[in-house]
């Protein structure tokens, strides 16, 4: 009897020093709920808008939305980089995928390939994602907890606000054309 008290009280005292935490528990997310959900939600954007911008080099009508998806591409590709870097560094576990819905626009604009409607589906798309984008940001800036992760939102915004202005109200908008092109206009 006297040893199985002994054993147990050292059990406890292990339980209680730490030392027997499991390493499951060790490499959970630090990150808060508001904060997980931000990287989670970037990481699968920025997948989308990869996807979708590669798409648009090979299937869209204009110049104007091929020198468009090719800064997306290249600027989204940076983003992840810093929003993969991030996770791993606060063991935030990310997908590894886009949304299933996120697929589903991806081949609802691929019906539309090398058509007008292709560019104008393409660019009222990009408009309102990057909307949902910024909307993700300025919710992680004002209700996230960790320090690391709102610096980072607030990193990517000016991004994605300029990501906006080149497709704002469903118009192709770059900085080589003096004037707006409207999707489909072969500027």
């Amino acid at each position: 009897m006297r040893m199985r008290h002994q054993l147990a009280t050292a059990v406890a005292v292990l339980a209680v020093s730490g030392a027997a935490i499991s390493p499951a528990l060790a490499t959970s997310p630090r990150t808060s709920s508001a904060d997980d959900t931000f990287l989670r939600t970037a990481h699968r954007n920025n997948l989308a808008e990869i996807a979708t911008a590669k798409d648009a080099g090979k299937n869209a009508t204009t110049s104007c939305v091929k020198r468009v998806a090719k800064v997306l591409v290249r600027d989204h590709m940076k983003m992840d980089d810093e929003v993969k870097k991030l996770a791993d560094k606060l063991r935030a576990s990310l997908p590894g995928s886009p949304t299933d819905e996120q697929k589903k626009q991806l081949a609802a604009l691929r019906a539309k390939a090398h058509t007008k409607a292709y560019d104008a589906a393409w660019l009222k798309a990009q408009a309102a994602g990057h909307e949902k984008t910024l909307d993700l940001i300025d919710h992680e800036l004002k209700y996230g907890h960790d320090e690391k992760v709102r610096h980072l939102a607030k990193k990517l915004r000016p991004t994605v606000v300029m990501h906006l202005g080149l497709v704002h109200g469903g118009t192709c908008h770059d900085s080589h054309n003096d004037h707006k092109a409207a999707a489909g206009n072969g500027s």
